[in-house]
């Protein structure tokens, strides 16, 4: 049983805190609003402040919106850094830049205690059920004493380098679920602008090598227009902004990342901002003057 920090309590934060505290675990939360009544059900501690979680904590998880936010959360007036003892753990798991991400790790060695960058893919569905992807990047002793915590929040866990390593990987994650969401939004409107039953299409697809979770999943969201967010096309946006800045600092041309972004803002200039990522394919209707339907 470990004593336990968790900072960031929102459509990700909350579920995976509640899987910490069914593990068993000391957990010391602070929320911008109310701690959720069901995580002080299960036991959680709550604190005023991410200062206060650093003190009680000897591992300390972030799981905040952005690059800003954890900067603020680890570095702000009454932030995390102000609570830090040697031979502590923070461990940000959200997505942001890997290289404010390394700036980061060097700030809070300084302080000496070790820092992992642990951006999840998986969405909300995963964080509930504990089925994450973990991408972790750092040094493989504090990765040891982290994982059996990991292994409460998710199944395939990487360390894959150094820190931002793990942003880095996430980063890549993001262009391809954009990239293949992009694909099968394309492939169900031809198919349903030319005639053809678009979920008889994805049926069929599924058997073949065209098949993925993104044509599983996403591709029955576009037909049936389940858009509820399981993962926001305005935290989509995010992903890929960091994507292309990094690629900018490093002279990488993604074009097809441009182009996916170019979608995504079309859908929040539409107001589709809080809708599900899979409804990329708005953007795609619109042009085309065209929605795909169930028949």
């Amino acid at each position: 049983m470990s004593k336990v920090g968790f900072i960031g309590l929102g459509i990700m934060g909350a579920p995976m805190a509640a899987n910490l505290l069914k593990g068993g675990h000391e957990l010391y939360v602070t929320a911008r609003k109310a701690v959720q009544p069901e995580l002080l059900a299960l036991g959680a501690i709550a604190v005023g402040s991410a200062r206060e979680v650093a003190q009680q904590a000897d591992i300390i998880i972030t799981m905040v919106p952005d690059t800003p936010d954890v900067a603020e959360v680890l570095f702000g007036e009454g932030g995390v850094a102000q609570g830090l003892a040697p031979g502590k753990i923070v461990v940000d798991m959200s997505s942001i830049s890997p290289i404010e991400t390394k700036v980061f790790a060097r700030r809070i060695n300084a302080l000496g205690a070790a820092y992992l960058d642990a951006p999840v893919s998986g969405g909300e569905v995963g964080a509930k059920a504990a089925t994450l992807t973990i991408m972790a990047g750092g040094p493989q002793a504090a990765f040891d004493i982290v994982r059996p915590l990991f292994e409460l929040l998710g199944r395939n866990i990487t360390l894959v380098g150094d820190n931002g390593d793990g942003q880095t990987t996430k980063m890549a994650n993001q262009i391809i679920v954009a990239l293949n969401i992009e694909a099968v939004g394309e492939a169900l409107l031809l198919a349903s602008r030319m005639g053809a039953d678009p979920a008889k299409v994805r049926q069929a697809l599924m058997g073949g090598f065209a098949a993925s979770r993104v044509l599983e999943v996403h591709g029955e969201r576009m037909i049936t227009r389940a858009f509820a967010p399981g993962f926001r096309i305005a935290l989509h946006q995010k992903d890929l902004n960091l994507a292309l800045d990094s690629a900018r600092q490093v002279g990488v041309s993604l074009p097809n990342t441009a182009h996916a972004q170019q979608l995504f803002n079309s859908c929040a200039g539409h107001g589709g901002g809080a809708l599900d990522h899979s409804a990329l394919v708005r953007a795609l209707e619109i042009a085309a003057g065209h929605e795909i339907g169930n028949g």
